[in-house]
């Protein structure tokens, strides 16, 4: 098991309280106080970006192992911990939460309709995020899954267009059916060891389950999360749910709540059921293949800007995926550099779609057209979020997308193949929309609209700048993860 360095200060648990302290704040604000309610969430959001940053850099990467950790018993009769810890895999994801949340709620700042609601929507599922990520016990992990869930629901089907009402609740159905093959899953692993614990660093040790036992509940546990990371065939909700949801539920839609699927696969179905892992393995690399063959060809055909991110995004969760199945350190590295990737990159195209949107009113590509002259910063965000997309050396994506296909390459060389050809046709037509987009001749009707103020500037500008220092910096992103990487597969039997 890995070393544990217990907390001598609830880093992790404030972090959770600075979520929840923000939306008591919100809930005890009048509702008519609109700018006020906004201050307090651009306030908790910063210091959830703070501390989540500060626990990324504070972590001994020589030391290793499970730190901050804060464990003690909530129902001992039933084997329920409160523990929290980071270590390598979930510390870019929590750095990952703080910049999303932070950024979205600065991009929603001119959000008029229902502000109190809305920001205290968010925060609660901000709030579920940050527990999945930081917590070891499969109870807590499940509750704070559903948490993250139950939110989005009304966030799309209030303050949504396009479809809200259906793009809400297909996104409900298909996740609460993911919650319906995990439940299963953890209950079943819990009561086969039979240890009377939900305490993930006593479940995963060598011997407790069958080999039998493992590749069942892999099984449950892949489809189940992988619902949520937007795993085809079952990624129908993903573009549907993007293009309903408002700016900056799009932003924490895919560029965190996708990665929530993916890291349960990791946190919970890897480490729990190595050798269901490695049986399953095959097949997820034809799924996570064909994800992301059928997401770039499947952009190819779509003419509104959210659809073409949100198939993109099917495409790029298919790197994590097959970067997952390759079962070597090379592809785990990148399969979770590529959730911190694509997470901020997506965060920068649906915010720079969005201002696009909210004074165009139209998602149309044939309708826009020279907005680099038009609007040029609000242009520039687009294209630098469509260069990190398909895979600019120097930008973060670039190192992830690297790593899974040397993997993949040494692995499975066809799917490797496939993927990098899928790629090829992704960052064509991408180039293409942003041609017929930003250059070109302007559209009329648009040319006397405004470009992004300085203030709504701002949180774009933190977007391109982690896009830009973890693509000339990638070390500080790749020896992080290797430290759990390492340690997991010298740990396995």
């Amino acid at each position: 098991m890995a070393p544990m360095a217990y907390a001598r200060f609830p880093f992790l648990s404030l972090l959770l309280l600075c979520c929840i302290g923000g939306l008591l704040a919100i809930l005890c604000t009048p509702a008519a106080q609109t700018r006020r309610i906004k201050w307090i969430s651009a306030v908790f959001s910063g210091l959830c970006l703070v501390l989540s940053a500060g626990l990324f850099i504070a972590y001994d990467q020589s030391a290793g192992g499970l730190q901050f950790v804060e464990k003690f018993p909530w129902v001992p009769s039933l084997g329920i911990t409160w523990f929290n810890a980071a270590d390598g895999f979930n510390l870019p994801m929590l750095l990952l939460t703080g910049i999303v949340f932070f950024t979205a709620v600065l991009t929603m700042w001119e959000l008029e309709t229902r502000v109190k609601e809305f920001f205290a929507l968010t925060f609660l599922l901000v709030t579920g995020v940050f527990g999945l990520f930081m917590s070891l016990d499969l109870f807590f992990i499940f509750v704070w899954y559903d948490v993250s869930l139950f939110p989005m629901y009304l966030l799309i089907a209030v303050w949504g267009s396009t479809r809200k009402e259906y793009g809400a609740m297909k996104l409900t159905l298909y996740l609460l059916a993911g919650s319906a093959l995990i439940l299963p899953a953890i209950l079943y692993l819990v009561v086969q060891a039979g240890l009377s614990t939900f305490d993930l660093t006593a479940l995963m040790q060598p011997g407790t389950f069958t080999p039998y036992q493992e590749k069942f509940a892999f099984l449950l546990l892949y489809l189940g999360f992988g619902i949520l990371a937007g795993v085809w065939p079952f990624h129908t909700w993903s573009p549907v749910g993007h293009v309903a949801a408002p700016t900056g539920v799009s932003m924490i839609h895919a560029g965190v709540l996708m990665k929530i699927g993916a890291f349960g696969v990791l946190r919970v179905g890897i480490f729990l059921c190595p050798a269901g892992w490695q049986h399953w393995a095959p097949l997820m690399a034809l799924l996570a293949t064909i994800g992301i063959v059928y997401g770039a060809l499947v952009g190819l055909r779509q003419t509104d800007l959210k659809y073409v991110i949100g198939y993109s995004s099917v495409s790029h969760m298919g790197i994590v995926g097959l970067g997952l199945a390759t079962v070597t350190v090379d592809g785990l590295n990148g399969a979770v550099f590529q959730m911190f990737a694509h997470g901020v990159m997506t965060a920068l195209f649906f915010s720079a779609v969005g201002y696009i949107y909210d004074r165009t009113h139209t998602k149309a590509v044939a309708e826009l057209g020279g907005l680099s002259r038009t609007m040029p910063v609000a242009a520039a965000f687009f294209i630098v979020a469509a260069l990190t997309g398909i895979g600019v050396p120097c930008l973060a994506s670039f190192w992830a997308e690297l790593m899974v296909f040397i993997a993949a390459f040494r692995v499975y060389p066809l799917y490797g193949s496939l993927a990098v050809g899928a790629l090829v046709v992704s960052a064509l037509f991408i180039l293409r929309v942003v041609q017929r987009t930003c250059y070109g001749p302007p559209n009329q009707r648009l040319t006397h609209l405004p470009d992004i103020p300085p203030l709504l500037g701002v949180p774009r500008v933190i977007l391109v700048s982690v896009i830009v220092f973890f693509g000339l910096l990638p070390a500080f992103m790749v020896n992080m993860i290797q430290t759990a990487t390492v340690a997991f597969f010298n740990g396995l039997p």
